[in-house]
């Protein structure tokens, strides 16, 4: 079996896994440990008080998404997609948005529209099968790099049969590119579910305050895992990983890769494989409210990087007092539409507990 586990600089470990490869050839940086031990002591009656009230703080910790007794105000941060790449994208107003709770219209009582900094995850696929898209995938990369904004911080992951992990999020624009241009040979098997999975549950912060988080995948979309493609596969299913994808903050822009005439020779890759990644990554933009880019040269991408950034930049903060006023702790859906803009997407979380937070 193998494990894996989150970098101690920018993620949490989620379950017993072990870290990602940092960079294939040979990891530079050895792993943090931390191991607490206690000497026996015997327990007095103020010691048992003490224990007993730092586990009812404990206890007392919270979901991300939680409303509190001290604020009956829902907020939301919006993104909102779609917007012709040929035109600057106007700002939009209270009025070109609904809001709904379990169905039911809410009234918007808050609202605003900033520019916010974002974290942006490159996922790139470095299987045997994208062998001959190297140096497309490297300068691409390396042009996302140049539009995203100085505030703006960027991950660099690759993966084959496991992730790898080249860079953390960073604001050094040079590092960055020099890590791309450093990246190994493209070889291998493909487990792009699993990896995707890793990167929305363990390297992405969760909660991590004004920062939006997106994930920018340039792949052909074959996993292993796929019928009759030699090799063996992602562990989570794509129906898990798109529910995941659906439910998560993290926008997902994929770019599908066109390696399909070469590999159904060289790999017999049978085209009903690529007919079904093609789909699967079609579904993927679909729950983002993204476009399914489509690329077999450089220059196929040109207006990606700037439309990409754009979309993520402006972040509509939305916020309602809900009609349900019970404070049960059960679920609440939530979702964000446009107003007489079918041509538009809303992309906001999914709902939050209603949970009531007694005041220390």
């Amino acid at each position: 079996m193998q494990f894996r586990a989150a970098n101690v600089d920018t993620m949490q470990t989620r379950n017993e896994a072990g870290p990602p490869t940092l960079r294939r050839k040979a990891a530079n940086k050895k792993s943090i440990y931390l191991a607490f031990s206690f000497a026996p002591f015997r327990f007095g009656v103020k010691t048992i008080l003490l224990l007993l009230t730092f586990s009812c703080i404990a206890f007392a910790q919270d979901p991300v998404e939680t409303i509190r007794i001290d604020s009956d105000l829902v907020d939301l941060k919006v993104n909102v997609l779609g917007f012709p790449s040929t035109t600057p994208p106007p700002l939009l107003d209270s009025k070109d948005f609904l809001v709904f709770e379990d169905g039911v219209p809410q009234e918007i009582t808050f609202f605003a529209a900033a520019d916010t900094p974002f974290d942006l995850v490159l996922l790139l696929d470095l299987s045997g099968s994208n062998s001959k898209n190297l140096k497309m995938i490297r300068n691409s990369a390396k042009r996302f790099v140049d539009a995203a904004r100085d505030i703006d911080r960027i991950a660099l992951v690759t993966f084959t049969d496991q992730p790898a992990l080249y860079s953390t999020f960073s604001l050094d624009r040079k590092k960055l590119k020099k890590t791309i241009d450093d990246m190994d040979e493209a070889v291998g098997g493909t487990n792009f579910w699993d990896s995707m999975d890793w990167v929305l549950s363990d390297l992405i912060p969760q909660g991590s305050g004004l920062r939006r988080s997106a994930i920018v995948v340039m792949t052909d979309g074959i996993d292993n895992a796929l019928p009759e493609v030699p090799g063996p596969g992602s562990r989570i299913t794509f129906a898990t990983l798109l529910e995941r994808i659906r439910t998560s903050e993290s926008i997902v822009f994929p770019i599908y890769l066109d390696t399909e005439e070469e590999n159904v020779k060289r790999y017999h890759i049978p085209r009903a494989a690529y007919a079904q990644a093609r789909e699967q990554l079609a579904q993927i933009a679909s729950v983002c409210g993204t476009p399914l880019y489509q690329a077999a040269r450089l220059s196929d991408l040109d207006t990606v990087y700037t439309q990409v950034v754009r979309d993520l930049s402006t972040v509509y903060s939305i916020g309602y007092k809900p009609t349900n006023r019970s404070l049960d702790g059960k679920w609440r859906s939530v979702e964000v539409q446009l107003n007489n803009r079918s041509d538009l997407f809303a992309r906001t979380k999914r709902g939050y507990f209603a949970k009531h937070i007694a005041k220390s």
